[in-house]
């Protein structure tokens, strides 16, 4: 087991709103935090950290290594991303990094971002999937086959801004039609 000095845990939160509530008690040098959290995804907390606390070092940590979770972290203001499962010796490795004002990113989660550039033939900022909690919600709806009205309805906005969403969001998935975003939300098991 590897030996951590000058490590001190300060407090622990249950999902992402609870975090932003608890940062304002706390003092925090390194957070270590999920993408997968309740309430609020690991990727708006992300966002919301970044507005929050612009300094604050996050290390995501997390199961999920696809491409779009890293890039998603790590372009919202995440220091790191750390696979869980990890030895302990990783995670002194990957908070040392960090703290000295690095970016660690795991061999697995850079496996998957290599497999992205070799799949795709993008640059890793191409897979930037930041999606905000109401983008997701629309893309869901499209796939479930609602029109713009149906939507509009379920999410009591108007038309033309779901119309606005699904521009944006074809543009930022870099996909050309309703069929691409409905492939996307298929593929993540959205629907």
């Amino acid at each position: 087991m590897a030996v951590v000095p000058k490590i001190d845990i300060v407090g622990h939160a249950f999902n992402g709103e609870d975090l932003l509530s608890r940062l304002t008690d706390l003092q925090v040098d390194l957070l270590m935090m999920d993408v997968s959290l309740p309430k609020m995804d690991g990727i708006d907390t992300m966002r919301m950290l970044h507005k929050k606390s612009p300094g604050l070092k996050v290390l995501a940590y997390s199961a999920l290594s696809e491409i779009e979770y890293v890039n998603s972290m790590l372009i919202e203001g995440a220091s790191g991303y750390l696979i869980k499962g990890g030895t302990a010796e990783e995670v002194v490795l990957a908070v040392e990094t960090v703290m000295d004002g690095g970016c660690y990113i795991s061999p697995l989660a850079r496996a998957s971002i290599d497999r992205g550039y070799k799949h795709t033939g993008k640059r890793i900022e191409g897979e930037y999937v930041g999606l905000t909690t109401r983008e997701r919600e629309i893309i869901r709806l499209i796939a479930l086959e609602q029109t713009n009205t149906e939507i509009a309805a379920a999410l009591f906005i108007g038309e033309e801004t779901v119309k606005t969403h699904r521009k944006n969001l074809m543009q930022k998935l870099n996909v050309r039609s309703a069929a691409g975003l409905v492939k996307y939300a298929v593929d993540r098991c959205w629907v």
